[in-house]
């Protein structure tokens, strides 16, 4: 496995874009990225719709995640206060929360597990990833994955309170979305030329910084939800676990990672850190 560190140099930003600037231009640039959510142009940016360099630009994936997952959590909290029964007030957050991404990391999930799992050669995987069209491997994915992130909202509402499994919730977007930088940040291009070659590998700093701050994000939200912060830690293990191998996998797959792979991780990180924080719970 390749190593994490980043053979390229950190990218050198204009003297206009650094400091507070080029940290605030990097979140606007995730959430652009990640999602469909409005971000208007800022006035010390060149280009509102200009590639983001992933060198640099993740040590702000946390924050966009937490304004990603906003929409979902809040539609989680507002269903279950008004009445609505834990299954469909966890029915309508995903449905808020997949159109809030655009079903951004959904859709690397279908395209992963047809590829993946419906080729034989290398050259064969990626060119089924790359097809818009869902196979069998990849609907069969979304349906169980979807299946599992409503089931632990569910629970986590039974289990808990509106807010508290809100707030689970809101940091489940986060952390995940920094995991889901795992592959694109251990592993090469499986692609040259491909969109994932074009954005640029995290260095290891960048990917060290969001780690850290989704981190701190899950310790905060889940001791003011009053909930075992060993709990959330068992989550974040157990999430890195799932991200490295799907990391293990793509390597021996296709040999290396596309952006779809970190789709993927994304998806099965999320599954993954609602898991743990349900195991502490039930044994509490």
């Amino acid at each position: 496995m390749a190593s994490i560190d980043n053979p390229e140099p950190d990218p050198v930003l204009p003297p206009s874009l650094t400091g507070w600037r080029a940290i605030v231009r990097d979140g606007a640039q995730m959430v652009r990225f990640y999602s469909r959510l409005p971000a208007p142009k800022l006035p010390f940016e060149q280009d509102a719709h200009a590639i983001p360099d992933f060198r640099s630009a993740p040590r702000m994936l946390p924050v966009a995640g937490l304004i990603i997952g906003l929409p979902g959590a809040m539609a989680l909290c507002i269903c279950a206060n008004v009445g609505l029964p834990a299954s469909m007030a966890a029915g309508i957050a995903i449905a808020v929360a997949v159109l809030s991404s655009g079903a951004f990391h959904e859709d690397g999930l279908a395209d992963t597990f047809d590829g993946l799992g419906g080729g034989v050669t290398i050259e064969r995987k990626l060119e089924i990833m790359k097809d818009s069209r869902i196979g069998s491997f990849g609907g069969a994915a979304l349906i169980i994955v979807l299946g599992l992130r409503f089931a632990a909202l569910a629970a986590l509402l039974d289990e808990t309170n509106a807010v508290s499994a809100a707030l689970m919730m809101l940091v489940a977007a986060a952390l995940s979305r920094s995991i889901g930088l795992t592959p694109i940040a251990l592993l090469r291009p499986a692609r040259p030329g491909g969109f994932s070659s074009a954005v640029g590998r995290p260095s290891s700093t960048t990917y060290i910084m969001a780690m850290a701050l989704s981190v701190l994000f899950v310790c905060v939200a889940t001791t003011a939800a009053s909930m075992p912060v060993l709990g959330g830690l068992l989550g974040v293990v157990l999430a890195m676990g799932v991200a490295l191998l799907m990391t293990w996998w793509s390597l021996r797959a296709i040999g290396g990672q596309t952006g779809d792979i970190a789709g993927a991780v994304q998806q099965m990180a999320e599954i993954a850190f609602y898991a743990g924080l349900l195991i502490s719970v039930a044994n509490a």
